[in-house]
């Protein structure tokens, strides 16, 4: 007996039903692959709850910290930037700590606090730059340690870099070191 031949539409019919069921086989003996980045970063705190978290990571009297001695004029200006910053003017407080960097070019923790206001503004670059140098020049220990990784952490974090939020986040763990236990 013979049978008609196949139309045409049958026939791309046929093939595209044997494509698709080739395809889902292969599918389903694929190993899984991670899931796609929907390229959505994590929503990022404001800039007062950016900067109070690392201040916040600067606070612990549980640990060992150096505190090198400070020059009155560098502390007046420090003073200052703090009392610009109540009043919210950060720009301000900013100014006063790049003159106090002035003076003292490299000091780990006028860098820090350059960082700081540089995140507050939202200025990744300048807050990743002072941060990193701070550390760089800084004891890598301590509550300065912990500002600079927490500073870090929310500056790529800003930028979508989950894998440098994560390396802050762990170097973050290496800052805090328990002091010497006192008889």
């Amino acid at each position: 007996m013979k049978q008609a031949p196949m139309s045409g539409f049958s026939n791309r019919f046929l093939c595209t039903m044997v494509a698709c069921a080739l395809s889902l086989i292969c599918a389903a003996c694929a190993p899984d692959a991670p899931p796609a980045s929907t390229g959505v970063r994590p929503a990022l705190p404001t800039p007062q709850d950016m900067l109070a978290q690392v201040r916040a990571a600067g606070v612990d009297a549980e640990t060992l910290d150096v505190v090198p001695l400070r020059d009155p004029q560098v502390e007046d200006l420090r003073a200052r930037a703090a009392k610009l910053e109540a009043q919210a003017d950060v720009v301000g407080a900013a100014q006063s700590i790049a003159q106090a960097l002035a003076m003292v070019p490299g000091d780990p923790e006028l860098l820090q606090q350059a960082a700081e206001y540089a995140l507050y503004q939202q200025n990744w670059k300048q807050a990743e730059l002072f941060a990193q140098q701070s550390y760089d020049r800084g004891p890598k220990l301590g509550s300065l340690c912990r500002r600079n990784w927490t500073t870090l952490r929310f500056v790529r974090l800003a930028r979508g870099d989950a894998v440098g939020v994560q390396n802050a986040a762990q170097q973050l763990a290496t800052c805090t070191i328990a002091p010497p236990v006192r008889m």
